[in-house]
């Protein structure tokens, strides 16, 4: 069962899923902090020294033992923030570390201007033949 399951790990992408998952909770951590104890702290105090994450709309007061009803759009606020600059240093990651797979060879078809592959000898749109540079039609 071990042997089984150790090759389980290492055939499929279970482990490099796992280590990715793990990393990403840190990485998502590490940027909610920074939004929340670095970016917003700063904008707040532009703005008059106002706590955004405590901004809400209150849709019903506390009344007795009932909570208030609000919109806490601050939370949310600082939510979507967190959420671009994660997504903002994911990107910046992957482009700087994952490989960028080769544009495909493509050229287009002089009658049609369709895409097709540089190592076609017909377009498949409009069935044309295409001619290598330095060749002649056939009959010319």
């Amino acid at each position: 069962m071990y042997t089984e399951f150790r090759s389980f790990l290492l055939t499929t992408n279970a482990l490099a899923l796992a280590i990715g998952v793990i990393i990403g909770v840190a990485l998502g951590t590490v940027v909610a902090s920074l939004v929340a104890d670095i970016i917003m702290p700063p904008i707040g105090l532009l703005l008059g020294g106002v706590d955004l994450g405590a901004l809400k709309v209150v849709l019903k007061a506390a009344s007795g033992d009932q909570p208030e009803v609000a919109i806490r759009w601050g939370t949310f606020l600082n939510a979507v923030i967190t959420f671009v600059m994660v997504a903002l240093v994911v990107f910046l990651i992957s482009r700087r570390f994952l490989p960028h797979p080769d544009d495909p060879a493509t050229t287009t078809c002089p009658y049609c201007l369709d895409a097709v592959s540089a190592d076609a000898t017909r377009c498949r749109s409009c069935t044309s033949e295409l001619l290598k540079d330095g060749e002649q039609a056939r009959g010319s």
